[in-house]
């Protein structure tokens, strides 16, 4: 078993039952010219992410746990994206718009591709997700289940969205779940603070959080 410094509390876990969820590492939502910067947003932001997020996986990887990476992207034909999710805000490029990368956030593109430091390694699972929760209109419960697994570590992007959407997704599922706090980012650092409070507030209502050094003597 592992015994983590966290908040609200340790957060105990057995490494072969466990998994770590890295949540839409793409270059979309991480380079400049992808769909993160189409929103008007600073992606410079969550460059400092990339370096814990890799120290993260590896972290991961030392232990034997089950490496998951998801990426948010679309068919396409655009099939599996609702009119409500295109046609949202005021982008410079919408969700299938040609971009600097490729067609924005579609599966096949290099700019819904993962960033070059974090592109998964033979073993590990890739998660296509059409909306903000990995879980939805995905198998990632079954193949968790397959696996036998029961706890869940979490980093990636953005916090309040993605992530957050994720780990509310995987308490309904019944998962204990992590989330290292150096290893995920926004484009707003009031949401990130406030997402990993919401987290961890009540005893922990969707989860726990940690920072990276915790990890590093748990």
């Amino acid at each position: 078993m592992i015994t983590v410094d966290a908040l609200p509390g340790p957060f105990v876990f057995d490494p072969r039952r466990a998994a770590l969820v890295m949540i839409d590492m793409q270059r979309d939502f991480i380079e400049p010219g992808g769909f993160g910067a189409t929103l008007g947003n600073d992606v410079s932001l969550l460059a400092p992410v990339v370096p814990a997020a890799v120290e993260l996986v590896a972290w991961a990887r030392q232990r034997g746990l089950l490496i998951v990476h998801t990426k948010e992207c679309h068919r396409p034909d655009l099939a599996d994206c609702p009119s409500a999710k295109r046609s949202r805000g005021l982008p410079s490029l919408r969700i299938g718009d040609a971009g600097p990368m490729g067609r924005i956030l579609i599966d096949g593109e290099p700019g819904a591709d993962f960033v070059a430091a974090l592109a998964p390694q033979a073993g590990d699972i890739v998660i296509r997700k059409p909306g903000k929760g990995a879980f939805y209109a995905t198998d990632l419960h079954g193949i968790l289940k397959d696996h036998s697994i029961t706890s869940l570590v979490f980093g990636g992007v953005t916090t309040e969205v993605c992530v957050q959407t994720t780990m509310r997704e995987a308490n309904d599922r019944g998962y204990d779940s992590l989330l290292v706090e150096e290893a995920t980012g926004s484009y707003f650092a009031q949401f990130k603070q406030a997402a990993i409070e919401m987290i961890r507030a009540q005893g922990g209502i969707v989860g726990w959080t940690a920072r990276l050094g915790a990890l590093r003597e748990a």
